[in-house]
This record gives structure tokens, sequence and C-alpha cells, in this order.
């Protein structure tokens, strides 16, 4: 019956050995109020899309229940405002005509007009017309109010004798609904949660909340899109982009890769543009980044040998992170680091030597003499005596009259082992030594721990870190 502009409204019943009284009225306050009494377990009632207020009470021969109230609401019809069934022209704020599209004098010639601010109480009038499709009300029992949303509604009344209704059951249809302004006004809010996502070198998408009915004091027509590169302390030129009022996303084509926009959203209604919404900013992708990372991964891909060609490129980020320990290592520096030290006896040492050893490295990290690595000339007769320092009694190799010259700071143990006397076997030397023999014996022994041996400032060639000569 929906298509009717009636409705069957049912109201089923707990105890069928009850009876009832039903009250229903309109909840415009048009009379009449009716009432009643039925013993049917179930109650039917035929209405219009208007408004109801419905109470029923159950009673027997022995006592009455209170009765229980309810509110039949509106019914939204939005068929016949996208039809266009009704037109409202407003001459005043107490004064508006409504028109209808069919030729209903045919058929009707009573006629009920109900409007309303949304969340108030309807006003109401009866007419009878059988000569135009139109009908202005005037003068209106309340003003109109300026940008505030009115509903209008069109009700159909079979009787010709009386356009008052007589009875609220199955008594007249509802026709159409539209909705106006008696004055409109521009938005005093903008769209909300306005943002951006799906950036791409050229486009990105918008999307918003739309503008609250309150607050739009008018029919919105549309939302207008406000975007321009966004650069600080400079201006650029401003455009402009209008939307259908039932847009909430939107796609900004053809926009500069690597820059960002500025973007900015109103409503607006026939009297004009509402405010604007606030700001936001994002920055389409960058076309020369994104050839950053493709060109180191087609270059590896490039360098791969013919068989590991099927295998899969790695990402920018596997790449980075595999290219940086080599770049580490191309790093130069002016200065040495030792990064492990490693023992390394002359092949000659015995078993019987290693304690004479241990004690003379011990000796070496007592004494904490450090070293700086800086060039030295092998020719100055200025350097001081070796031979000066601790245990001056001593006979060590003096290497500083040798008639071989290192050409740099650093000489190989190749190199060194040439320049070097011949040392007597170590083992004969601890064999004396333990047996207490006052024999002078000449001994050198050499312990690198290097691969280099480096020239200190104390001497162009010689360093108890290097050579150490008992007797």
């Amino acid at each position: 019956m929906s298509g009717s502009g009636k409705r069957r409204v049912t109201f089923p019943s707990k105890e069928p050995n009850d009876r009832y009284h039903v009250t229903i009225w309109k909840a415009s306050g048009e009379e009449p109020c009716e009432r009643m009494t039925t013993t049917k377990p179930t109650i039917r009632l035929i209405l219009s899309y208007s408004a109801y207020y419905l109470n029923i009470s159950a009673f027997n021969n022995a006592s009455s229940s209170p009765g229980v109230s309810q509110i039949i609401p509106q019914r939204e019809d939005k068929s016949s405002m996208d039809d266009l069934k009704l037109n409202v022209e407003v001459h005043s704020n107490t004064s508006f005509t409504i028109n209808w599209k069919d030729d209903l004098i045919k058929n009707y010639v009573c006629y009920s007009v109900e409007w309303a601010k949304k969340g108030n109480k309807a006003a109401y009038m009866s007419f009878y017309q059988n000569e135009n499709n139109n009908k202005t009300i005037s003068p209106l029992p309340e003003p109109l109010e300026p940008y505030k949303r009115y509903s209008v509604t069109l009700h159909t009344r079979p009787n010709k004798d009386t356009c008052n209704m007589k009875h609220i059951n199955n008594s007249e249809s509802t026709y159409g609904t539209t909705q106006f302004y008696f004055m409109e006004g521009t938005p005093v809010s903008a769209p909300t949660n306005v943002s951006s996502f799906n950036v791409t070198l050229h486009s990105a998408v918008l999307q918003w909340s739309p503008i609250p009915e309150e607050d739009i004091r008018g029919f919105l027509l549309g939302y207008i899109i406000h975007y321009t590169e966004y650069y600080h302390m400079e201006t650029s030129v401003e455009r402009n982009i209008t939307l259908d009022p039932a847009f909430n996303t939107y796609e900004l084509e053809d926009l500069e890769s690597g820059t960002a926009y500025k973007v900015q959203l109103s409503g607006f209604t026939e009297a004009g543009e509402g405010v604007l919404s606030s700001e936001i900013l994002f920055n389409t992708n960058n076309k020369a980044l994104l050839a950053l990372f493709r060109l180191p991964v087609q270059a590896a891909t490039k360098r791969q040998p013919q068989k590991e060609a099927n295998a899969d490129v790695q990402t920018p980020a596997e790449l980075l992170e595999s290219i940086s320990p080599l770049k580490v290592e191309e790093w130069e520096t002016s200065s040495l680091q030792i990064v492990e030290r490693e023992e390394m006896i002359p092949d000659c040492t015995s078993p019987s030597t290693l304690p004479l050893l241990h004690a003379l490295e011990d000796q070496e990290d007592e004494s904490g003499t450090t070293c700086d690595w800086i060039p030295c000339d092998t020719t100055d007769d200025n350097l001081p005596d070796i031979t000066a320092e601790t245990n001056s009694d001593i006979p060590r190799t003096d290497l500083q009259s040798s008639t071989f010259a290192f050409p740099s700071g650093y000489t190989t143990i190749e190199m060194f082992q040439q320049v070097t006397p011949r040392a007597v076997p170590a083992n004969s030397f601890v064999t004396k030594a333990m047996e207490g023999e006052t024999e002078d014996t000449d001994l050198t022994v050499v312990m690198s721990r290097f691969d280099y041996v480096g020239q200190f400032s104390t001497s162009p060639i010689l360093d108890n870190e290097g050579l150490s000569n008992l007797s």
C-alpha cells in the first residue's frame, strides 16, 4: 500500500480475552481524536504518511490497565521528492504557494497540507480546490524562520462534502513531500575530515565528510575544491574544481611530480560559497627519487654473471645494505689502528725459552711506553741514542750504523732479517744462562707480531716492541 500514499499499521494483543480502548490522533493536532473499542486480538489501521499518536488500554469486567502510548513517526517519501511532484514558492515569512504536478482536481477537491521544521511539531491547513493545481497558504499561524529547512506534505481526501476528516482510519492518502527555505544563506561550516591518499607522480585522491545539515543553511548545490602549489613565502595560481553535492571523494589529476600542494574545500548554496575547510598538504611522488632507487638495481643486474641472470633482483634497501661494508673499506685514512694483536714466536725458539720471552713481554707492558707513528729521517745524526735507555750496560747490535737504510717508515720481516746479524741459537744462550756461566754471548731475539715493523721517533729502526738484545 506504500505506493498509494497509505500504510497498514498492526498492533498485536497479548491478552486475547480482554477488550481494548484504542485512541489515535494526528501529531499535528488536527481533528478528530478518534477512539474505538475492540475485542479483536490484532488491531489494523490504514494511515497516511503523517505522524500519529496512539494510546491503547485493556479492560475487562474486573478492572482496566493503564494506557500505553506510542508514536507512529512520519514516513519519509523519498520517491515523491525525487519525482518533484511538489514545488513550493515562498512569498514572505507568512505566505507560500504549493504547486503539484498532476491534475488532481479531476479526482479530488479536498486537501490538507502540513509543514514543519525538522524536529518540531507540524502546522496544518485543510482546503478546498477544484480549479487550479496549486494553493497559496496565507496567513501562516507562525512566521517562517530564515536559514531553516522546512518539509511540506500534501494529502488528498476522498470526501467531497467536507474537507475536514471525519475519521482517522483510512480517511486520507499522501500525495507527496518536498522541502523549502524561506531564506537561504551560505554554509557556516566546511566539509570535515579532509584527507588525501593514493598519491602518485601526477595525481592524488581526496576524501571528506559532508557538511552537517543544520550548518548548510540552504540547499547544498555542490563543493568547490581549492588547490594550489605550495611554496614557503611564495604564491602560486589557485585552481578550483566544482563538484556535485553527492560526491565525497575526488581524484586530482595533471599534478606536477615532486611538488607540495595545499588543498581546501567549501560548500555553496544559492546564496553563495561557505567557509573554507582547514588546509591539508600533500606531496606528489618525486620522479628523481624513484630513479635513484631504480638505477643501482639496474646497474647491479648488469654486473651479475650470465649464470645469475635469472636470479632475483635485489630491492634498493637490500642493495644499500649489501654495499655498505664496501664503502667503509674504501675510506681513506692517514692513521693506522691496530685491530688485532697476535703473538708470534721465532721458529728458533725452543720451549725452554718461553718463560724468558714472557718475562720480556711483561717488562715491556710495565714500561707503558707509547709511540706515535710519524715520518722520520734515517740520515739525521741528532737522533737520540737508543743505548741511553734503561739497561744501558747490556750490549746491543747497533743497526743505526748499518749501511742498509729503509726507504720508508715500514719494512717487511724479510728485509728486516737481511740487515740483522745472525743470532746465536737461543737454545745455547738459555742453557748457559741457566747454568750460570759468565761467558759473554750475543743474542738477538726478534719478535714480530705484525707483517710490518714501524720506525718510531725514538729510533729509525729499533724499538722494544720489535727487537731485544740480551747478553
